[in-house]
Order: structure tokens, then C-alpha cells, then sequence
């Protein structure tokens, strides 16, 4: 038995695009000072990336529940789609949580630090 791939589970989308922090300098760049001026006005800064970060997965969310409350209420068509969106919603859930919990647990190995 063939099962059929989902091309929304491709691996190639926007949503998949690491982008680099500071605008894609070098860390020679960065330290040398070359880049700045108006072309470094344009980077996106480290808060700005976490804040379009946020709004995504909270679409991601938006758009899980309301495919699960569409298929409770009997108006979607395709199942399969429903279960796709709210798992493809709790691994992006799943990952930020991850995420999160490294970035605590590296703040406090920091603070433990003894100088």
C-alpha cells in the first residue's frame, strides 16, 4: 500500500528559511564595524525576529483550531487536512517549547558561572 506525500508537509517553504540575525554580516563584519550606516539600519534586530517568529506560530495555532472546530461543526471536506494542521500546529508548539526551555536553562548556567 502507496501512501500519498502531502505537499504542505514539504520541508521547502518560507516557514522553513533560517534567516540570519544582523542583516547576514560576517562575524569579521560584525566586529571590524564594516556594514554600518544605512545598510544596517535594515537588519532586522534579534527582538524583531523573535516578535515575526511569535506571530507565526500563533497563526499556526489560529489556524489548527479553526480547522478542528471546522471539522466539529462538519464543514471541512478532507479530514486528513484537519489532522495535519493541528499536528504540523503541535510540533510547531512542541519545538518553540524546546526552544524556550534550552534558552532558560542557558541563562541560568550563566548566572551559575562563577568568575
Amino acid at each position: 500500500m502507496t501512501i500519498p506525500i502531502d505537499p504542505s508537509m514539504l520541508t521547502g517553504g518560507p516557514e522553513w528559511q533560517i534567516s540570519r540575525v544582523g542583516g547576514g554580516q560576517t562575524p569579521a563584519e560584525i566586529e571590524s564595524g564594516a556594514g554600518t550606516g544605512a545598510e544596517s539600519t535594515s537588519a532586522a534586530s534579534f527582538g524583531d525576529v523573535l516578535a515575526k517568529t511569535l506571530g507565526s506560530l500563533q497563526a499556526g495555532q489560529d489556524q489548527a483550531a479553526q480547522a478542528a472546530q471546522a471539522l466539529a461543526t462538519g464543514q471541512a471536506s478532507d479530514p486528513t487536512s484537519v489532522v495535519m494542521a493541528v499536528e504540523k500546529a503541535q510540533l510547531q508548539m512542541q519545538l518553540a517549547s524546546t526552544l524556550r526551555n534550552k534558552a532558560v536553562e542557558s541563562v541560568q548556567e550563566i548566572f551559575r558561572t562563577t568568575v
